[in-house]
Parts: C-alpha cells; sequence; structure tokens
C-alpha cells in the first residue's frame, strides 16, 4: 500500500476502501486508493464509467449514502484533519465550506421547487455570519463572476427557467460562494454542447486562479484533463492502475489500460478522421471480480501470471522526478516496461 507524506499536501487519501451491501452481496466501488492533492494544484480522476471517480469523490464530501455504502478502511485528511473519523455535525462545517463539489448533473442536484435566490443565500448563511440581503449581494456577485448575465433577475428564476449551462454556471456559483480551499467538480460539463463546455472550463480555471483554490477534476475527458491539470490518477474497477504528472500520463503512459484511453481519443488527420481504436471487452461485474490483475481479460498484453496474481503500484523505473508530485509516476502493471506506446 503507498502512503501520501503530508509535508505539503492539501488532501491526502490513504488506502480508501468504500463497500456497498445489496442484496446481492457487498461491493467494492473503491479498492485501496491513495492519492494528494496540492495547495493549487488541479488533479484528474479518469476511466471509465462505474470505475469509482465519483465514489472516492462522494467520500471525500462524507456522502457516501449509508447504508448501503460504507467507508470501511482508510484514510482522508484535509489540512491534516481526519475526516473520517468526524461526526455529521463537524463535516457540515468543512462541506460547502473549505471543501465543495459541482455535481453532475445540476438539474437534479439543484432543488426544482426553490428559487435560486433561496438555494444559494441558505448555502452562503450555512456557513457565514452575516444577513440575508448581504447573502443576497454574494450570491449576485458570483453568479455575475461565473458569467451569467443579468445575474439580478436571474437569481430569482428557478432551475428550469435556465438553460443547462446556466444551470452548471449556478452549480459552479454555489460552490465557490464560500471561497472553498479545494474543489470536487464531477463531471461539471456532462450533457452539455461542446461549445458551453470550453466555456464553462475556461471559467472554472479562471475562478481557480481567482480563489487560490485546488481541484479535483472527475471526468472521462482526457481532451480536457490535457488542457487544465497538473496531474492525473487513472482508475479502474475501483482501483489506481496508474498515476502521475500530465506529462508522464500523456507522453510515457505504462499501463495498457491508459494506452487503450488515449488511443481513444479522435484524432483528425488531413480531411478525414483516423478509425477510433477501442478497449476490447467490458469492466468485470463487481460482485464477480476475476482473480489476479482486473484489466488481464480486456488486455492485448496478458501473460499467465496476469490471471493469477494482483500488481501493486510502482514506481516507474528511469522516470523523471517532479517536486509537485509525491508518489512519483506510479503504475500497476507487471509488464509495464515491456508495454511501448505509440499514439
Amino acid at each position: 500500500m503507498n502512503h501520501i507524506s503530508p509535508a505539503t499536501s492539501l488532501l491526502e487519501v490513504n488506502n480508501l476502501v468504500v463497500e456497498f451491501n445489496t442484496d446481492k452481496g457487498v461491493a467494492r466501488a473503491v479498492n485501496h486508493v491513495s492519492f494528494s492533492v496540492q495547495p493549487g494544484e488541479t488533479l484528474a480522476i479518469v476511466g471509465e464509467s462505474g470505475c469509482g471517480k465519483s465514489v472516492t469523490s462522494l467520500a471525500i464530501m462524507g456522502l457516501i449514502p449509508s447504508p448501503p455504502g460504507k467507508v470501511v478502511n482508510g484514510s482522508i485528511k484535509f489540512q491534516d484533519q481526519e475526516l473520517t473519523t468526524l461526526s455529521d455535525k463537524a463535516y457540515r462545517k468543512i462541506r460547502g465550506n473549505d471543501i465543495s463539489m459541482i455535481f453532475q448533473e445540476p438539474m437534479t442536484a439543484l432543488n426544482p421547487v426553490l428559487k435560486i435566490s433561496t438555494q444559494m443565500v441558505d448555502v452562503i448563511r450555512n456557513h457565514n455570519q452575516i444577513s440575508k440581503r448581504a447573502a443576497l449581494n454574494r450570491a449576485i456577485e458570483m453568479l455575475d463572476k461565473v458569467g451569467i448575465p443579468s445575474a439580478s433577475k436571474r437569481i430569482y428564476m428557478y432551475p428550469h427557467e435556465l438553460s443547462g449551462g446556466m444551470r452548471q454556471r449556478v452549480m459552479i456559483a454555489m460552490a465557490l460562494s464560500c471561497n472553498p480551499k479545494l474543489l470536487l467538480a464531477d463531471e461539471p460539463t456532462t450533457a452539455l454542447d461542446v461549445t458551453i463546455q470550453a466555456q464553462v472550463m475556461r471559467e472554472l480555471m479562471r475562478l481557480k486562479q481567482e480563489f487560490e483554490m485546488a481541484i479535483v477534476l472527475v471526468t472521462h475527458d482526457l481532451g480536457v484533463v490535457a488542457e487544465t491539470c497538473q496531474r492525473v490518477v487513472v482508475m479502474y474497477c475501483g482501483e489506481i492502475v496508474e498515476q502521475g504528472s500530465i506529462d508522464a500520463i500523456f507522453d510515457r503512459p505504462n499501463h495498457p489500460y491508459t494506452q487503450g484511453l488515449l488511443r481513444s481519443i479522435p484524432i483528425i488527420r488531413e480531411t478525414k478522421i483516423a478509425r477510433l481504436p477501442t478497449v476490447e471487452g467490458m469492466v468485470p461485474d463487481l460482485f464477480e471480480l476475476p482473480q489476479g490483475c482486473l484489466f488481464a481479460k480486456r488486455c492485448p498484453h496478458a501473460k499467465e501470471k496476469c490471471h493469477q496474481q494482483s500488481p501493486q503500484l510502482t514506481e516507474v523505473m528511469n522516470e523523471p522526478k517532479s517536486s509537485n508530485a509525491p508518489l512519483g509516476h506510479q503504475v500497476a502493471c507487471f509488464y509495464a516496461s515491456e508495454v511501448q506506446y505509440e499514439s
């Protein structure tokens, strides 16, 4: 297992295990996950749907539904404070104040029967001893910062009266209204068209600089990751299979799964789009996990050992070290050094 040095980390996640008790049995959605987030950096968590990205974020926020879910092992430290042992009351003081989250679908995250003004003012006053008028002014200021025109009028609208892009901006404004030190952004551009996606991400990165906060970006969009992040965590079936700096992951990916994800990015060559490679097969059922490496059945380089033993995250040999990445470039693959990546 890997343990993070607490020297400069804003957030440290060590050996996190999250399980869900269901009628079919126990499903381990997150399995011994460890990573850190440094002050002011943007860390991406990438992988296919169902790989544990969102569950990891919800665990950090203390929002795993219990029952059926539970953090059964591991540590989550924010500024050296252990979060997993906090009471609900103590967690609420941190959640939305020091740590905020942009949820994946704003139409379900926002209350459909309450005006935007009511929802934002409640969040702001919950963490600040200020009047309703001051909170309302703060809410309008934040809506203006995220690019909502006529914010003083639109704040009195209901969520259904706003477009998808506007609702997403409201979610960002709400998440940033208390000046958090860490923002968890779970697929912040889901269901938006490409133009609006770009606008929302530009606003998010601009606000990151303005508020001097760190961001954990949960996404499957590697194009966004390449443009906005400093480090990347690649998850598969609840486990981290590779992590490192943006240069290491995009230029020198060592895990066959990471390589497959990168090859799946559409590339336009001259006047036509090249045939798009895919990662063959399906993610294993969490209730019937195979022995050995969980990616082995889909891996074109798998050998007998891969089906019998589980590889652990280890440092990639001869990899340039980065002062901003306590764990450096790590990969969980027995034959990583033998697998060459060609873009």
